[in-house]
């Protein structure tokens, strides 16, 4: 009688869980036609720093570490002390 309400649950269980799977979600907003154009996406101010360009020395730094197969923290503090 034990085994057979275990597998009553059990059973419940994933009848329950199949039916949370099958909901759909709903596309995202940003991507839906307004009046025969593209929604414009929400985009804030530019936080991104500008890259500078790579010195001579730091590339030559760069190819060294890779020569001695350096990763890592190891090639951080390798590049730091041959780039001084």
């Amino acid at each position: 009688m034990r085994n057979l309400l275990l597998v009553g649950i059990a059973v419940s269980a994933l009848s329950a869980s199949t039916a949370f799977a099958q909901t759909a979600t709903p596309p995202p907003t940003a991507s839906l036609p307004v009046a025969g154009k593209m929604a414009p996406k929400a985009t804030g101010p530019k936080t991104t720093v500008p890259a500078k360009p790579r010195t001579a020395e730091s590339i030559e730094c760069s190819k060294q570490a890779d020569a001695k197969g350096l990763h890592g923290e190891e090639r951080r503090r390798f590049r730091a002390v041959c780039k001084k």
